[in-house]
């Protein structure tokens, strides 16, 4: 009936119209589930009749010969010969939106795609790998590993051009399960590890692991590269989505989701689900610490490039190795006869050394990164007792100069930018590497496994010389899974980490690494360790002479600064021997001024240190060296003016307040806190009270600052008595026992308006909890990302 109308329309307008009316049908179709759902519902006549003018390209007429011939007992050679007319209509699209500029692939469309998908190809195709699995007969044709592998190539296609695609994949939970199973094929293990890689990535929940057929059994049937190619998988399974909504970051949202969500994570869940495996973590140590030459060799290498080129993540990494093959070909060009035909023997396939060496460490990045998301989890414990066991460090250490940090030998420029940009799988690697081991190191006792025995006798004797005991962390390391060579891990770093550009983009995680050694419990011997090794005036130079701008940079110089010099005398005489000129004493407070959130960790180091050598006063030992120190560092003197710290207590309190509170600058609260703790130890807080009243006065915000001030503590109380770790931290880092926080925070808190040390008592009744910020404020600054993981946030 409907054709007999269009035809009574005329030809024309029939021939302008008919194709999208058929659009139009199938997708209202597909989306109401009435009439037409897919184009192999309609006629082969039909179909042929619009094709040219409709540029369907034969797409419609190739799914319904397809659809009519897959059935259980049809001819498989028919239908791979389809499909593989199907890929090459398709494969041309998908590697044109790879290879384009990410700003324009958006805009990008991909005709032949939305047609295979419109008519019901995508349906079709896991329609197609399914269909054993949902039969209980047993004698039907199987599949080829070919067949199956092309079926997948189409799929991840769709999936490149059309994320919409991905998105229907991905809410099929039969077809990912479905998926997991072939991964046990080798022949099609790499199509369908990325295949699922691609969904699992705009999955609204995370997958459970457990709920993968013989999860343990299949992960052991895995070679070491299936292994290393399946933590780009387990990455997205293992770390909760990051939703990209600053609101969502803050710690009054994350308290509350606290609170809402009283069972472990999906992440969490999936992370015991990994440990429970026998053997994993040792394999992934066995990966992360080979050599080049221990992989596999070149020529299974060649077949896997070949074979499927989204192996690479991208085409930009695609150009990185490829520009380097061109360089070694270049290269042996220049090489004597003989050098040269050793280049060009079978032994190499034409496989230059520095693709291999870029191949492995695609390798170990996704090694690095699912160790320490492990090593930040909740069975931390677990995972460094493992990584300890299987020489982990040690490993890492062998490798350091010779893959890590190697040397490189040209100044090839690695997708148009310099050897700092974010698509040179050396420059992930470098970063996966600092950030486990400063979640290696961070709070943990195993953090002396990064040095070898010379350096641990080093360690002890300067305890001995300081008349000083061990640490008990020190005594009780183990020198069988330490580091060994002539240099241990943490010293290869210092020596590169002082030859870094100070444009260089590692400036920050080198400092995260070196600073999360020095974290927990203040021990001068790991200090002087450090001094000894030139790190202090190292830390200087970028900070005052360098010129860094990056504030994520110089952040993390302030932090290592503050641990680096923590109750150490020598560090303030060190520190005044280098400041030794008033303008270098003024650029320095500079950069400390410009970004109270960014330094107040180093402002609450000198200040405890500070109180600490007042005390020390006392002994005689020790009585004319802090004399002298404290006379003679302008730092020192500087803080200890009571008018200084007025004033960065002041703006410590005006930077922040419970709404915007996170991870990153909760440590000015915490920093106010201890200005005002050793106030009430020397019988002083009323008059820093009382300070910041006037303060409010002068500024014409009468009761702005202290309600703020309130409305933070009590935050205080909620946040941190009820976390155990937290308060074991600001005890260690601050050396005040946690019951004297708490104390404090009551008294300031106190109800009570006649208390002298009551907040309440100086805001006028009439104003208490109606303050509001005072106007100009500084806006709280990023800490950088590696700041989620830092013990007191």
């Amino acid at each position: 009936k409907s054709m007999a109308t269009t035809e009574r329309l005329g030809p024309s307008r029939t021939r302008r119209n008919s194709h999208k009316n058929i659009l139009t049908r199938i997708r209202h179709g597909q989306i109401s589930g009435g009439g037409l759902s897919r184009g192999t519902e309609m006629s082969e006549a039909l179909l042929q009749e619009r094709d040219q003018q409709a540029k369907w390209h034969g797409i419609p007429v190739m799914l319904q010969r397809l659809y009519d011939s897959s059935h259980l007992n049809s001819d498989l050679s028919q239908i791979h010969s389809i499909i593989k007319e199907v890929a090459s209509c398709l494969s041309m699209e998908a590697m044109s939106f790879v290879t384009e500029d990410r700003r324009t692939a958006q805009e990008s469309t991909s005709p032949n795609t939305y047609t295979f998908d419109l008519f019901g190809g995508v349906d079709l195709l896991v329609e197609i790998l399914m269909r054993p699995t949902l039969t209980t007969q047993t004698n039907f044709p199987k599949m080829s590993d070919d067949l199956v592998k092309d079926c997948l190539s189409v799929l991840y296609n769709c999936c490149i051009c059309m994320e919409g695609v991905t998105k229907s994949l991905a809410s099929r939970d039969d077809f990912v399960m479905f998926l997991f199973t072939l991964m046990s094929n080798k022949k099609t293990f790499l199509q369908t590890a990325t295949l699922i890689e691609d969904i699992l990535g705009v999955r609204k929940e995370m997958i459970q692991l457990e709920g993968i057929p013989n999860l343990p059994s299949l992960v052991q049937s895995f070679n070491q590269q299936q292994l290393a190619n399946f933590c780009r998988i387990l990455s997205v399974t293992i770390t909760e989505p990051d939703l990209g909504n600053d609101d969502k970051h803050t710690l009054l949202a994350k308290n509350a989701q606290q609170k809402t969500n009283l069972c472990p994570s999906h992440s969490e869940v999936n992370q015991v689900a990994l440990l429970n495996i026998p053997g994993f973590i040792e394999r992934l140590c066995k990966l992360a610490t080979r050599k080049v030459s221990e992989a596999s060799g070149a020529s299974s290498l060649l077949l896997e490039l070949q074979d499927w080129y989204t192996l690479l993540d991208n085409a930009l990494v695609l150009d990185a190795l490829m520009q380097m093959a061109t360089e070694d070909a270049e290269q042996s060009s220049t090489e004597s006869p003989d050098e040269s035909s050793l280049v060009t023997s079978p032994l190499r396939h034409s496989l230059p050394q520095s693709m291999k060496i870029v191949h492995e460490i695609m390798y170990k990045v996704e090694v690095l990164y699912v160790l320490c998301v492990l090593l930040i989890g909740r069975q931390r414990n677990q995972v460094h007792r493992m990584l300890a066991e299987f020489k982990l460090i040690p490993g890492l250490n062998n490798l350091f100069d010779k893959l890590i940090w190697r040397k490189q030998t040209s100044t090839h420029v690695l997708h148009g930018q310099n050897q700092n940009c974010d698509c040179s799988p050396e420059i992930s690697f470098k970063i996966q590497f600092l950030r486990l081991l400063q979640s290696f190191s961070d709070h943990h006792e195993n953090k002396y496994l990064l040095l070898n025995a010379q350096e641990l006798n080093e360690l002890s004797a300067i305890s001995l010389k300081a008349n000083i005991p061990e640490v008990e962390a020190l005594v009780n390391t183990d020198r069988n899974l330490i580091c060994d060579g002539k240099k241990g891990l943490l010293t290869r770093l210092l020596s590169v980490m002082k030859k870094e550009p100070a444009e260089s983009s590692f400036r920050f995680w080198q400092a995260r690494a070196v600073e999360s050694f020095l974290r927990g419990s203040t021990s001068y011997a790991d200090q002087v360790f450090l001094l000894k090794r030139g790190l202090l005036e190292h830390i200087l130079f970028c900070i005052i002479d360098s010129g860094c701008k990056s504030r994520d940079v110089l952040q993390s110089y302030f932090d290592l600064l503050g641990e680096l010099m923590k109750f150490n005398i020598d560090s303030f005489k060190r520190f005044n021997k280098y400041v030794n000129t008033e303008e270098k004493f003024q650029t320095f407070m500079t950069q400390i001024n410009s970004s109270l959130v960014d330094s107040n960790m180093l402002v609450r180091c000198i200040i405890l240190s500070l109180d600490r050598f007042e005390i020390g006063m006392t002994r005689d030992v020790l009585c004319l060296v802090i004399v002298e120190v404290l006379s003679e560092c302008s730092l020192l003197s500087y803080m200890v003016r009571v008018e200084n710290r007025l004033t960065i207590l002041f703006r410590l309190v005006n930077i922040i307040n419970v709404q915007t509170l996170t991870q990153e600058n909760v440590s000015c609260l915490n920093t106010s806190l201890v200005v005002l703790m050793l106030a009430r130890r020397r019988g002083k807080l009323s008059f820093y009270l009382n300070a910041l009243r006037e303060k409010e006065y002068t500024e014409k915000y009468p009761g702005c600052l202290l309600n703020n001030f309130h409305n933070l503590l009590r935050f205080w109380q909620r946040h941190y008595l009820n976390k155990d770790k937290d308060s074991t931290c600001l005890e260690n880092s601050s050396c005040i026992l946690f019951t004297y926080w708490k104390e404090t925070v009551s008294v300031l808190l106190d109800s009570d308006r006649t208390s002298l040390c009551a907040i309440a008592s100086y805001i006028d009744e009439a104003l208490h909890g109606s303050g509001k910020r005072l106007s100009g404020s500084l806006v709280p600054g990023k800490r950088g990302e590696a700041l989620s993981q830092s013990p007191e946030d």
